[in-house]
């Protein structure tokens, strides 16, 4: 089995590599357009694979239709732009009084501006050259995936936040993880948990009653509006629950980026050493907690056709009701050989279903906008977005679009 990372030179590459061995890969493959990140990742990965007694090859290239040539899953990392971009997506919605983030509001559709034709044009050569399925974890996973199925590739979009609350939980339950489906659904970075299913039986109740207090201090979110709510919000719902608390502190505060950027020198250092044989402990610093494991749990169920649950990205296809078929929603799937089947859904309750529907939307035009590179989808996209919504808002920000993406 072939295996190709595009963005191979991504830091996160060490939890993929960590996490190899538990799959039959005769041909992992790293692709890169950046020859020292080439260089750097590529020598820890041979170093980690040695260490793991891996039999099979490993090459390192900026070759893309090399890397993804007969390729049996291409996973794809990448930053259109690197840390600048995000930097600048973080910081130029805050004059117009709009957070800056990059997966959500006008920094998100920055990145989805950026980086969509990028992946279509990766996509395309991949079904060039093999069947592979594209596992996409390149924010903002949602709009990338539905530009992908839009274009009628075989992708399937993955996040990491359910998984985290999957291993927290368990521990907190004493049981292991897989045990343990966290029902999560909604789209991309706007997910509740409605159910925790142990077994089979919904343990939501009893997590809440034991943990709610010390689960609403981890999403920064009052403890009463997860009992409200009857469910756990993702954490990214913070921009949408909280903004102006958000807003007053990315005003105030560094930048996310800048943080990671830092993250991000420090490892390639550590990297660097030929002593080092296994991921650092700064890694888990960097986000995208238990990524390869959600990474490779869902290649070795595509492969194996075991029908375990993941939590995928995926075409709606009447799983949540009140949303159009071919939108992308994110929910627990069980995965065979044939791809990803949603589990049945009760319907989203109204406080959740309208949010819902109105991102659904934006997401839909903002695909568009990817695709026509027009102002005018560009502003229809904003508009449709509940945090910006605002014609005059709008217009200010399609102007740094146009100087930031656009142009």
């Amino acid at each position: 089995m072939k295996v190709a990372v595009v963005g191979g030179g991504s830091t996160y590459t060490p939890e993929l590599v960590s996490g190899l061995s538990r799959l039959d890969v005769t041909e992992f493959v790293l692709h890169d357009i950046d020859p020292e990140r080439r260089e750097v990742v590529g020598g820890l990965a041979r170093r980690m694979l040695d260490r793991q007694g891996y039999a099979g090859s490993l090459e390192v290239t900026d070759e893309l239709d090399r890397a993804v040539a007969d390729a049996d899953f291409v996973l794809i990392q990448i930053r259109v732009g690197g840390q600048a971009a995000r930097l600048a997506d973080e910081t130029f919605p805050l004059p117009c009084g709009c957070i800056g983030q990059e997966t959500t509001g006008a920094g998100g559709l920055a990145k989805a501006l950026r980086t969509v034709p990028v992946i279509l044009e990766i996509a395309e050569r991949v079904r060039q050259s093999s069947d592979a399925w594209i596992v996409d974890f390149t924010n903002p996973v949602g709009i990338v995936t539905r530009s992908l199925l839009d274009h009628d590739h075989k992708a399937i979009g993955l996040c990491n936040v359910a998984i985290g609350f999957q291993r927290q939980w368990a521990s907190w339950l004493g049981v292991e993880p897989a045990r343990l489906v966290v029902d999560q659904v909604g789209l991309n970075h706007l997910t509740w948990v409605r159910r925790a299913l142990l077994d089979g039986q919904d343990v939501l109740p009893r997590l809440l009653a034991a943990h709610g207090e010390e689960i609403a201090t981890g999403l920064e979110l009052p403890a009463r509006l997860l009992e409200e709510l009857g469910a756990v919000p993702s954490y990214y719902l913070r921009y949408f629950y909280a903004h102006d608390e958000v807003l007053r502190e990315q005003l105030d505060g560094v930048p996310r980026a800048q943080v990671v950027a830092e993250i991000e020198r420090e490892l390639l250092e550590l990297y660097r050493d030929p002593r080092l044989v296994e991921k650092p402990a700064l890694l888990e610093q960097r986000g995208g907690a238990f990524y390869s494991e959600a990474a490779l749990g869902l290649v070795a169920s595509l492969v194996s056709g075991d029908g375990a649950v993941h939590e995928v990205d995926v075409r709606n296809e009447g799983t949540l009701a009140g949303l159009a078929a071919d939108d992308v929603v994110e929910v627990p799937a069980r995965v065979t050989r044939e791809g990803a089947q949603p589990l049945p859904q009760p319907p989203l309750a109204p406080e959740l279903l309208g949010l819902v529907q109105h991102v659904a939307a934006y997401e839909r035009l903002a695909a568009v906008a990817a695709r026509t590179r027009a102002a005018v989808d560009v502003k229809k996209a904003l508009l449709a977005h509940p945090l910006i919504a605002q014609y005059a808002v709008a217009e200010q920000l399609l102007d740094r679009l146009a100087a930031e993406v656009l142009a």
